[in-house]
């Protein structure tokens, strides 16, 4: 079954949105002033403290160095996930499964983290992590499948997250801009698109 994972979340009301559609993740950006999708640990865990415990939390981070791993650890959060660079004392110190980010562009060398059991996820994302930019999904279809999940990002929407689902087979589909309105995420968007990911969901199930 393809799981959603809602990422980019900055308002309270957004809570309630995720509560009626209960995507299986939801995503936080912290420590990162330079997206504008960027949050206080303090904004996150007033948004944490109103979701459904069923829905996982996912701190999305650049390059994060132990002082911050450890306020999100002890903000409560079910797992991180590190764009940039993942520091050897962060991923030996971490205490919560890690969701490794990989941009489109680069060289993938699945080799490389083969014994990184804490690694539990890989994100593969745009050259532009957050812009909704699509790239090119039938590339991910020449690379060594990752161990554990692979979460699908970058440019996805209602419109077109099926189409990605056939092309990839993603565990997870992870969107950001794709579900926003003027003026942040956008309720209709989000039912819209996690209604595309079930639809699918059943199909398969029909063909089993």
């Amino acid at each position: 079954m393809i799981k959603t994972k809602i990422c980019g979340i900055t308002k309270l009301v957004e809570a309630e949105y995720l509560n009626e559609f209960l995507p299986e993740y939801v995503g936080f950006v912290l420590f990162f002033p330079k997206s504008k999708r960027n949050i206080s640990l303090k904004q996150a865990q007033e948004i944490i403290r109103e979701l459904d415990s069923s829905i996982k939390k996912v701190a999305v981070t650049v390059s994060l160095n132990l002082s911050q791993l450890k306020q999100i650890e002890e903000a409560g959060f079910d797992y991180l996930q590190v764009h940039g660079t993942l520091f050897h004392e962060v991923y030996e110190q971490a205490q919560i499964p890690l969701i490794r980010a990989v941009q489109a562009d680069e060289i993938w060398n699945g080799a490389e983290y083969r014994e990184k059991d804490k690694i539990k996820g890989f994100v593969f994302d745009a050259k532009e992590p957050g812009s909704g930019k699509v790239f090119d999904w039938e590339q991910l279809n020449q690379l060594e499948k990752p161990a554990g999940e692979l979460f699908l990002a970058g440019g996805l929407t209602p419109d077109n997250v099926a189409k990605a689902i056939e092309i990839v087979h993603p565990d997870v589909v992870d969107v950001s801009s794709g579900v926003e309105g003027t003026d942040g995420k956008d309720r209709e968007k989000i039912k819209q698109f996690i209604r595309q990911v079930k639809m699918k969901n059943r199909m398969v199930q029909n063909e089993e």
